[in-house]
């Protein structure tokens, strides 16, 4: 298939907007430099009849959080027979479920951490689990509405039953994993470089460590024995084929190794629409591995399909 007219769809409705307009604009100016005819569609409720009355070759999907990263888009492209960018539909649903990525990424024997999955509601005065833990929205993405308990916090956190709490009823309650921030991209069927990402001012890679200028350094290659680099690697690859991602995807890891070297690596979730800002991390891995942003791009252009 000869692509020319690319739809790169970014915005949508979910929390995570200004991300996903960061990263479809970035991606849209530079297809357009490396040729493409390119469409920019701020994805609303008419996306589907958008797209049908456009017919681009393929759709570049820059979208983040629900409906974009969930299957819920990739449904809608697989309807209308638009090939396009990233996971299928059922790796993107259980990727976004971070409850069920874990249950088959163990089964796969990738180690995570020991978990609760819980309704908000259940949280009572006694905590659910010994502290430090973390509790996450089961299906959010960009570290949204993330809570970490420390270990000599007296009762559960508030905001979680409070009226404010707008991540969903159902929550997962995780140990919490001392040490290093690590991620590692999968492009195709090949591991990228790993990264250590070093919250700057910020207790954990939140949202603010991750968008907001200066809020986090990236160090790639991370600096850690070779073993540990290699096995990053192999994990991160063996999550992207458990879940059935295709294209690009990201997995993060926390490593302890205050006791060890060898010390204790946990995979925590698996991304399938990572950040595509030139700055981003997989972009950053991609160029480590020598692919410009431009190139890096074309691959996933060229590697869109149906039926993923």
């Amino acid at each position: 298939m000869s692509v020319k007219h690319v739809a790169v769809l970014m915005g949508g409705f979910s929390s995570e907007r200004p991300v996903s307009l960061s990263s479809g604009n970035a991606c849209a100016d530079t297809l357009e430099a490396v040729g493409y005819r390119v469409t920019r569609v701020d994805v609303g409720h008419d996306v589907a009849s958008v797209l049908a009355d456009l017919k681009p070759d393929v759709a570049f999907n820059a979208l983040h959080g629900p409906f974009g990263e969930d299957g819920t888009i990739q449904g809608i492209l697989e309807y209308l027979e638009i090939p396009y960018t990233h996971s299928g539909v059922l790796a993107s649903a259980l990727a976004m479920d971070k409850a069920q990525a874990k249950i088959i990424a163990k089964a796969a024997g990738i180690p995570v951490a020991e978990q609760r999955l819980m309704n908000r509601f259940d949280f009572t005065s006694s905590h659910p689990m010994k502290p430090p833990y973390v509790v996450k929205p089961v299906r959010e993405g960009s570290s949204f509405g993330v809570v970490m308990v420390k270990e000599d916090q007296s009762h559960p956190p508030q905001i979680i039953t409070s009226s404010e709490w707008r991540y969903g009823d159902s929550v997962m309650v995780e140990r919490y994993v001392y040490g290093r921030e690590l991620t590692c991209g999968v492009m195709g069927d090949v591991a990228l470089g790993v990264t250590e990402v070093i919250p700057q001012g910020h207790s954990f890679y939140d949202y603010d460590s991750k968008y907001v200028k200066g809020g986090s350094k990236h160090v790639i290659p991370a600096q850690i024995s070779p073993n540990i680099y290699q096995k990053v690697q192999t994990l991160a690859l063996k999550a992207h084929q458990a879940i059935g991602c295709r294209g690009v995807s990201r997995s993060d890891f926390r490593y302890d190794d205050r006791f060890s070297e060898n010390g204790e690596l946990i995979w925590l979730e698996i991304n399938t629409q990572p950040g595509m800002t030139p700055t981003s991390l997989v972009p950053e891995m991609a160029d480590h591995a020598g692919h410009s942003f431009g190139e890096f791009l074309k691959w996933m252009v060229e590697d869109a399909s149906c039926l993923r």
